[in-house]
């Protein structure tokens, strides 16, 4: 690619980014910060401070994200130091199940938590009939409990994103460095302290970034537990005013700033490389063979987590597969009709359609646009293309519930954008939100390809008198073909299964995506839950095979494309 060619494709890059990226941005920022006589106000900011109902919202947000990131910290780094150390029967198959979590929105797992831990679920009826309480005794746990239920459904579901990260920067340390600290007498718990845990920092402050901000403005989840006291499900039901309330967009910029801040404050405690001794390993590590004892026990504790983070995956197989599931610890009758329903239903057939037709979309936008900035960032020396890396990276650390609050007041009517407006037909702007939350990981990919693979290739081929242009195509693109495939595949999946855009951009039945009909079935009385259940079963083997097959692609490389 020319100097030409690659300045072509920062300035498109920038365009891209400029309408469809920072535009919404200040778009939120105008809406919240600007008076009606045009001027720089602060006022709707007060207020909204001022409002106890808000001030909730936000320390809830905050604290559920909190929680949620811890508790992911606490299950991903140790299975991920175990997974990676030492070797105990199961260890390949529980190396795949712990990614089960990854297969399903963090909402739609909570489906079927609330059929385990309800009034009337299997929880309670595990109690009554191993006899610790009497017939007919219930306890609600969700309600009592509800900010605990969101944030262990979501920290069970993201721990995968610091399970990936771990084991990826584990790989990357060079065990002589281990080795020489073990001979100096530091070893067990100081040893991981003082040398293990400094170098594995950036990794785990990737993986965390991302669970917190995930965790921070997570929409469906709360709504499906009908926790509303938070800053997420505030802004959804702000929706509605958006043409003329200035408080929804006050609290999606402070919402936008606090996840900026919490992003650059890790970034200055954790995210910083300051050993010149961490590259990466020129000699992997090998795993330890672990006493039959301790391995049995690392098995166990492997097999305890494993089966907790596949709970609410389990509940949503069991309601699909149930005919009525209603104070028994097991459905009392079993069907697959449902599964059945749920592909011809009305509102799933025209869903699907839809979510295929969007997530192709956009991610051929991801292929085209991934390859091209990788290409720059990684074989140009060009003035820029680290701006254009990093700019490429912020859709992971932007909320995507603030992106899509963003599409929809800048095509509110009378503005710029208004052609496009979502109200009345949403495929432009899902597309375009598809594409922007998922670039990331098609760059990411590209980017890793393109670094594996030797310059001098291209070079050859272009001695050969093959342009610049054509050199790429023939020569370096079919040699990283798996990792675009990767890279596609994740986009595609994540696309097809997003919740936020969906949710706040899809408003008619008609322009539905998958996760916004699981969901409306699941408001549906009588057969809803059960056909929203199968409708997540479904979805769960479609993301299930992606991963897979991603994650044999690019093997523990899978963790880098998590990282902000």
């Amino acid at each position: 690619m020319s100097k030409n060619s690659a300045r072509l494709v920062l300035c498109l890059t920038a365009a891209f980014f400029a309408a469809f990226f920072e535009w919404p941005v200040l778009q939120i920022l105008k809406g919240g910060f600007i008076g009606p006589d045009g001027r720089l106000s602060f006022g709707t900011l007060c207020a909204l401070l001022a409002d106890p109902v808000y001030r909730t919202g936000l320390m809830n947000s905050f604290l559920l994200a909190t929680a949620a990131t811890a508790l992911a910290l606490l299950i991903g780094l140790p299975l991920a130091i175990a997974g990676s150390r030492f070797l105990f029967p199961g260890r390949g198959l529980f190396a795949s199940l712990l990614l089960v979590p990854m297969i399903l929105p963090p909402f739609v797992g909570a489906i079927g938590i609330r059929e385990i831990l309800g009034q009337y679920g299997a929880l309670n009826s595990l109690v009554i009939a191993l006899g610790l309480r009497p017939h007919g005794w219930t306890f609600d746990w969700l309600a009592s409990h509800q900010f605990w239920g969101v944030a262990a459904v979501d920290g069970l579901s993201l721990y995968p994103i610091i399970y990936l990260n771990a084991i990826a920067a584990i790989s990357n340390i060079d065990p002589a460095m281990e080795e020489a600290a073990a001979n100096l007498g530091c070893t067990g718990i100081r040893r991981f302290r003082r040398i293990t845990l400094p170098l594995i920092k950036p990794g785990l402050f990737a993986g965390g970034t991302i669970v917190f901000i995930w965790a921070f403005t997570d929409l469906g989840t709360p709504l499906v537990f009908d926790y509303a006291r938070v800053a997420s499900v505030q802004i959804y039901s702000g929706l509605k005013d958006i043409g003329g309330n200035p408080l929804p967009y006050a609290l999606v910029a402070v919402t936008m700033a606090a996840s900026v801040l919490f992003y650059a404050v890790g970034k200055g405690i954790f995210g910083r490389t300051d050993f010149a001794v961490a590259p990466k390993a020129s000699v992997a590590a090998s795993a330890r063979r672990l006493p039959p004892l301790k391995g049995w026990l690392c098995t166990a504790a492997f097999s305890a987590v494993a089966f907790v983070a596949i709970l609410p995956h389990l509940g949503v197989i069991l309601v699909a597969l149930s005919r009525d599931w209603y104070g028994s610890v097991l459905p009392a009758s079993w069907t697959l009709g449902n599964f059945r329903m749920a592909l011809g239903h009305p509102l799933t057939v025209p869903a699907i359609a839809n979510s295929l037709k969007f997530a192709s979309a956009a991610t051929l936008i991801d292929l085209v646009l991934g390859v091209a900035i990788a290409y720059v960032v990684v074989r140009t020396r060009i003035a820029g293309r680290h701006v254009l890396d990093f700019v490429s990276m912020l859709p992971l650390a932007v909320p995507g519930l603030v992106l899509a609050f963003g599409y929809l007041a800048m095509a509110q009517p009378g503005r710029f954008f208004a052609f496009i407006n979502p109200v009345e037909n949403p495929t432009v702007l899902l597309i375009i939100a598809y594409s922007v939350r998922r670039l990331p990981y098609v760059v990411r990919s590209a980017a890793a390809g393109f670094q594996q693979t030797s310059e001098t290739l291209e070079e050859a081929a272009q001695n050969l008198g093959a342009p610049p242009f054509k050199a790429m195509l023939k020569v370096t693109l079919p040699l990283i073909s798996a990792n675009l495939i990767a890279g596609a595949l994740l986009a595609f999946a994540f696309a097809m299964l997003e919740v936020s855009d969906s949710l706040v951009l899809a408003a008619k039945q008609a322009y539905y995506p998958i996760t916004k009909a699981i969901m409306e079935l699941h408001q549906l009385l009588g057969d809803g839950k059960y056909l929203a259940s199968a409708l997540g079963t479904w979805a769960m083997v479609f993301l299930g095979v992606t991963i897979i097959g991603a994650g044999l692609l690019l093997g523990k490389k899978l963790g880098a494309l998590f990282r902000v």
